[in-house]
């Protein structure tokens, strides 16, 4: 059984508060684009992870796809299968791609296996292994709150509209982009912003982790403000970086302008069957 994790955008990230259990609460808007990995589980006589494409660094056992498979494994006599990942979907690079891979993997066993769990059942496993986790689960745009992990419905249709993902190959820990943020309550939730006209997001709907990376890492802004210049109405970095991102009204043409690094372009507003 085949399936195609996908990568996610942050619209906005608001750092509100740090929690007593050392993490941050946060606003931000989640929103999965078509940037996939390839996954895949076969039957064997002996688990097996396997992966190719990207290098993912980490001990076996650590990988997010086998912590999923344990995981299950605790609850169901699942029989040994060979899970294979190719990894395509930049690493440490803000757009959720070991999330998803997590997310997709407890899906494809549960459809693999005929579990039949609910959603809250999948996301409630998703939550054990990582905040991101969870949102992938349902795939769709979410109002994101607590740890990235609480969901609320949100109105919020990019299709029609193109974007441009730029990787410049810079892996940024998630406790380094964390280390200089200045959590504070905004005057206005993140939604509020989000209902506006999109033209109005440049001056309103923001990534804090901009305000702690871009001095450390200047290339990052000027990725960003490239994209504007080549006519992008939004644009910003995702997560805790170091993607910068872009959204165009109409397919853009870059030329040369990012060939050293990995770049992505598509349509927005994909909607996304599982298995695909």
């Amino acid at each position: 059984m085949l399936a195609f994790p996908n990568a996610k955008i942050n619209l906005g990230l608001f750092i509100t508060e740090k929690r007593p259990d050392g993490f941050h609460n946060l606003q931000s808007c989640f929103y999965p684009v078509s940037w996939t990995d390839m996954l895949e589980v076969v039957p064997a006589t002996d688990f097996i992870f396997s992966s190719s494409g990207l290098l993912i660094p980490g001990e076996t056992h650590t990988n997010l796809c086998v912590r999923a498979y344990e995981l299950l494994k605790t609850d169901f006599d699942l029989p040994p299968v060979h899970i294979h990942l190719h990894k395509i979907v930049p690493i440490g690079a803000g757009l959720g791609g070991g999330s998803a891979d997590a997310a997709f993997t407890l899906r494809l066993l549960d459809a693999y296996f005929t579990l039949g769990l609910p959603t809250h059942k999948l996301e409630g496993y998703a939550r054990r292994l990582g905040s991101d986790c969870a949102f992938f689960v349902q795939n769709r745009p979410m109002y994101c709150l607590e740890k990235g992990d609480v969901f609320e419905e949100i109105d919020l249709d990019l299709r029609g509209y193109y974007i441009v993902l730029v990787y410049p190959n810079l892996a940024i820990s998630t406790a380094e982009a964390y280390a200089k943020v200045r959590p504070q309550l905004p005057q206005l939730p993140l939604r509020v912003h989000l209902q506006q006209s999109l033209d109005e997001w440049r001056h309103t709907v923001h990534n804090d982790f901009e305000d702690s990376l871009f001095p450390n890492y200047p290339l990052l802004g000027q990725l960003k403000q490239q994209l504007y210049d080549l006519g992008a109405v939004y644009a910003s970095m995702s997560g805790s970086g170091s993607t910068i991102y872009g959204i165009f009204n109409a397919p853009p043409v870059l030329l040369n302008q990012f060939d050293q690094y990995s770049v992505w372009q598509g349509e927005l507003g994909h909607r996304f069957s599982f298995p695909a």
